[in-house]
């Protein structure tokens, strides 16, 4: 296991350990999931990391919500991840997008993280004109 694969999988179980709050949400999402209810997440996470006073909240793919087991997930595996950032920064405010977006591996199973910033001050950050 390469070093930056253990330093995002102790920060992945560090954030299983304290659970989902309003800045992280676990999703067990397998093959797909829609980019508009990305986007509803993106914008919430944003948006409730500015009122906490956090520079970036936490998106993730692979987990499942019930057992806080890590289960994997093949999201955008094989279309790349690269240009999800693109396209959430088509119908952001000021174009945001994440900061970045890891692939982490837990044996053979795959999870996907993504760091999403924090809304920029007196400006909420909303998906296709929408606050979530």
């Amino acid at each position: 296991m390469d070093k930056i694969n253990a330093e995002l999988l102790e920060i992945l179980r560090g954030l299983i350990e304290h659970w989902e709050d309003e800045v992280v949400e676990f999703k067990q999402a397998g093959n797909g999931y829609k980019l508009d209810d990305i986007g509803k997440y993106f914008s919430a996470i944003s948006n409730e990391t500015n009122l906490r006073g956090v520079q970036y909240g936490w998106l993730i793919f692979g987990v499942n919500n019930k057992t806080k087991a890590i289960v994997g997930s093949d999201y955008r595996n094989t279309r790349g991840l690269e240009t999800l950032k693109h396209e959430i920064a088509q119908d952001t405010t000021g174009n945001m997008s994440f900061i970045d977006i890891f692939e982490v591996y837990d044996g053979d199973d795959r999870v996907v993280m993504f760091k999403i910033p924090a809304a920029v001050i007196a400006m909420p950050t909303a998906w296709k004109n929408q606050l979530s």
